[in-house]
């Protein structure tokens, strides 16, 4: 079996180390439309993980928020940023103490969802966050929702 070979960007985003098969919910999360040029590899072989998923953006640095999101799903993830076809930076992808304004809050009477106000959830135990408003304890992924 041949090797897949996906040409190098020369500034933008790789998000490595994705859980096998998590990679399509990093692209929904991230909300990638049209223009974007983008390359989504699957079940590639990792010494680290055994199989993982990778993500390539072309023209685009992630920011703060993008970046939080993607932690809830791959929280072992790397980050490459490409500039002139180089890594100018590497970084692996952690779970905040704070999570602000990432996602709505999974409680339907919380006071966020029924006014505008930014959600801040609190990482209290791994994993796990608190809503600063309804004082709700959730997973996560229950974030995502």
């Amino acid at each position: 079996m041949g090797e897949l070979v996906v040409e190098k960007i020369e500034n933008g985003t790789v998000i490595d180390h994705i859980p096998a098969g998590a990679g399509l919910k990093v692209l929904n999360l991230l909300g990638i439309g049209d223009g974007t040029k983008v390359a989504l590899l699957m079940n590639v072989p990792s010494k680290r993980v055994g199989k993982k998923d990778i993500v390539k953006i072309s023209g685009r640095q992630l920011d703060e928020k993008e970046v939080n999101k993607i932690a809830i799903i791959a929280p072992n993830a790397t980050l490459n940023i490409i500039r002139n076809s180089s890594v100018v930076e590497k970084s692996e992808v952690r779970l905040p103490k704070l999570l602000a304004g990432v996602s709505k809050c999974p409680n339907p009477k919380c006071v966020t969802n029924s006014e505008k106000a930014e959600t801040k959830f609190a990482q209290e135990a791994k994993g796990r966050f608190r809503c600063s408003y309804c004082e709700m304890l959730f997973e996560a992924k229950e974030l995502l929702v």
